[in-house]
C-alpha cells in the first residue's frame, strides 16, 4: 500500500540501526575507558583543560569536512548511483570526493599548525600562562590527526552506502586504545608532558583508524580512482557540500562559544564540560546517530510519486522517532536525577574527585533537558539531506547559534552573580541554553518538514507513557539512594566540595551505588513500558524471554 514502509525495507533499516548502534556502543565503551584513564592521570587539572581545549580546536576541521557533512552531501549521491546500478560512476565519484577532501585538509592543516597560539586565544580567551602554552602545543600536534579523521569519515561514507555499518563505527576503538596506551606509557611523567603523550597517541590512533577501514573500502570500490574531474555528480555533491559546511560551521561556532564561555568561568569548568559531553553524547550517538545513519541511505533511495515519497518518508521518520525516544527518554531522566552517581562511576578515580563528579552532575542536568530534542533533530535533518535540501538545516542552525551566543553569555557569566551563586555554576547555564537551543532547532526542523510531507512525529500519548515510566523508575531510584545514605552515611567529600549539600550520594563506591540505584530504575522503566504495551518494550521482552527459555 502507498504510504507504508515495506517490511523488507523497515527490517533492513532496523538491522542497519542495530549494526550502527553496536559499532558506536563498542567505540563509546572504549571511549569511556579512555576518559576514565584520562581522568585518573590528569583529573580536572590545568593540563587536562589545556588538552581538552586543544582537542576542540582542530576538531573544527573534522566536523566541517567529516562525517556529518559527507552524510549530507556525499552519501545521498553515492547511494543513489549504487541504487541505479551505476557502480563505475559511483567509484569515480568516491575518488573525486577523496581527492577534493585531501586538498581541503592540506589547505587547512598547515595554517592550523603554524598559528596554533592565535587559535587558542580565539577559542579559549580565558587561558593564560602555562594553560595557553600547553593548549597551543597540543593544537599543533592534533591538527594533522583530525585531517586523518576526515579521511576516516570518507571511508565511513563509502561503507555506509554499501550498508556496511559496523566497521566504520567500531573503528574509533583503535583510536581510543592508542590514546589509552600512550597515557599508561607516560603515567610517571609530569602533567604537561603527559598531555603531550596523549596528543601523540591521538595522532597515531587517527592514522590507525584510517588504515583499519581501507581494506574493506578498497574491496567495495574494486579500485581507488583519485581524480579531480568535476562531473555532474561531483557538482551535485559540491552544491550540497557548501551549505552543509556552513551549517556545520554554524554549529561549531556554537560549540566554540560554549568553550570560550567555559574558559572565562574557570579552566576546571572547561574540562568538566568536556567530561560531561562524553557522557551525554553517548545516548546521542547510540540512539540518535545510529538511527539517523541507517535511515539516510534508505530515505535517499525513496522513489515514486510525490504522495508516495511523502508517505514513505513519514513512515520512516515515525519509526525512527519511536526507536530513538524509547532509549533517550530514560537516558535523559537518569542524567538529571542520578548524574552524580553516573559521573562518579565513570570518572571518579585518581585525580578526579567525588566533588568533581558532583560538579559534573550539575552540568548534566542542563544537558539532559535537551537530550531528546538533540537526538530527534538528527533524524529530521537526515530527512532533508536525503531529499538533497541542505539549506533548510543551515538556516535553522543559524537560529541556534544566535540563541547560544546571546542567552549563553547571560546564563553562564551574568546569571550566577545575579542569583548569588558560585561563578563555576555558570557551566550549568552553558548546557541549559544549549538544550533550549536544541528544542527550538527541533521545532523548526519538524515544522518545515511537515509543511512539505505532512505530519511526522511521535504521538503525544507515547511520549507521556515513556516519561511516566521513566519518572516512576527515577522515584524508585531516589528512594533507594536515600535509604543507602541512611544505612551507610553520606559521602562527605562529594557533599562538601562544589556545594554538594543537596541529596548527597551514599558513602559507597560510585560503581556499586550506580548499580544499586540506576539498575532498579532501568528495570522499572522496562517493566512499566512492557505493561503499558509499548511496542519496542514488548519486542525486547519477547527476545529476552526467548533467550531465557532457549
Amino acid at each position: 500500500m502507498p504510504g507504508q514502509v515495506s517490511e523488507g525495507k523497515e527490517g533492513s533499516s532496523a538491522k542497519g540501526a542495530v549494526l550502527v548502534a553496536a559499532g558506536i556502543f563498542l567505540s563509546r565503551i572504549f571511549g569511556l575507558v579512555r576518559e576514565r584513564v584520562f581522568a585518573h592521570y590528569l583529573g580536572n587539572s590545568v593540563a587536562a583543560a589545556a588538552f581538552k581545549a586543544g582537542l576542540r580546536i582542530p576538531n573544527l576541521l573534522q566536523n566541517l569536512f567529516g562525517e556529518g557533512v559527507l552524510s549530507a552531501s556525499f552519501i545521498p549521491a553515492y547511494a543513489r548511483l549504487l541504487g541505479q546500478g551505476k557502480k563505475e560512476e559511483a567509484e569515480r565519484l568516491a575518488g573525486a570526493v577523496l581527492s577534493l577532501l585531501g586538498l581541503a585538509v592540506a589547505v587547512v592543516v598547515v595554517p592550523g599548525v603554524l598559528y596554533a597560539e592565535q587559535l587558542v586565544d580565539w577559542v579559549a580567551p580565558g587561558f593564560e600562562g602555562e594553560g595557553r602554552r600547553l593548549a597551543a602545543e597540543v593544537v599543533a600536534i592534533l591538527f594533522p590527526a583530525t585531517g586523518l579523521l576526515v579521511i576516516s569519515a570518507w571511508c565511513l561514507g563509502v561503507l555506509n552506502s554499501h550498508r556496511r555499518f559496523f566497521l566504520s563505527y567500531a573503528a574509533p576503538v583503535i583510536w581510543s586504545s592508542t590514546i589509552i596506551l600512550a597515557l599508561v606509557y607516560g603515567r610517571d611523567q609530569d602533567l604537561p608532558t603527559l598531555a603531550h603523550y596523549a596528543a601523540w597517541g591521538t595522532l597515531a590512533g587517527s592514522l590507525l583508524q584510517v588504515l583499519v577501514q581501507l581494506p574493506a573500502v578498497l574491496g567495495l570500490l574494486g579500485r581507488l580512482r583519485p581524480n579531480l574531474a568535476i562531473t555532474a555528480d561531483v557538482k551535485q555533491v559540491l552544491h550540497n557540500f557548501g551549505p552543509v559546511v556552513l551549517g556545520r560551521g554554524v554549529v561549531q561556532l556554537s560549540a566554540f562559544i560554549d568553550t570560550a564561555f567555559a574558559s572565562l568561568i574557570a579552566e576546571r569548568a572547561l574540562s568538566a564540560l568536556t567530561y560531561a559531553q562524553t557522557l551525554y553524547l553517548l545516548p546521542v550517538s547510540l540512539f540518535g546517530m545510529s538511527v539517523s545513519a541507517a535511515e539516510l541511505p534508505e530515505m535517499a533511495q525513496v522513489q515514486g510519486a510525490a504522495d508516495e515519497v511523502a508517505a514513505k518518508l513519514r513512515g520512516r521518520i515515525e519509526a525512527g522517532l519511536s526507536r530513538i525516544s524509547f532509549f533517550v527518554v530514560p537516558s535523559a531522566v537518569a542524567m538529571i536525577t542520578f548524574g552524580d552517581l553516573l559521573g562518579g562511576a565513570l570518572f571518579q578515580t585518581g585525580r578526579f574527585s567525588a566533588g568533581d563528579a558532583r560538579f559534573l552532575w550539575y552540568i548534566l542536568i542542563g544537558a539532559g533537558l535537551g537530550l531528546l530534542a538533540s537526538t530527534s533533530g538528527r533524524l529530521y535533518a537526515s530527512a532533508f539531506y536525503a531529499q538533497r535540501d541542505t539549506r533548510t538545516p543551515l538556516r535553522i542552525a543559524m537560529v541556534r547559534v544566535v540563541l547560544t551566543a546571546t542567552l549563553g553569555y547571560a546564563a553562564s557569566l551574568w546569571l550566577p552573580g545575579l542569583l548569588g551563586l558560585p561563578i563555576h555554576l555558570g557551566a550549568v547555564g552553558i548546557t541549559g541554553v544549549s538544550s533550549l537551543a536544541a528544542v527550538v532547532e527541533l521545532w523548526y526542523l519538524r515544522s518545515r518538514l511537515e509543511q512539505r510531507f505532512g505530519r511526522a512525529r511521535l504521538p503525544k500519548g507515547r511520549l507521556l507513557t515513556l516519561y511516566g515510566a521513566a519518572f516512576a523508575g527515577a522515584a524508585l531510584g531516589l528512594v533507594i539512594k536515600w535509604v543507602l545514605t541512611q544505612i551507610l552515611g553520606v559521602d562527605h567529600a562529594a557533599a562538601e566540595e562544589w556545594g554538594g549539600s543537596f541529596f548527597p550520594p551514599p558513602a559507597l563506591h560510585p560503581i556499586f551505588a550506580t548499580l544499586l540505584v540506576v539498575g532498579p530504575f532501568g528495570l522499572c522503566y522496562l517493566a512499566l513500558t512492557w505493561w503499558w504495551e509499548v511496542p519496542l518494550a514488548r519486542s525486547l521482552g519477547s527476545r529476552i524471554s526467548a533467550r531465557i527459555i532457549r
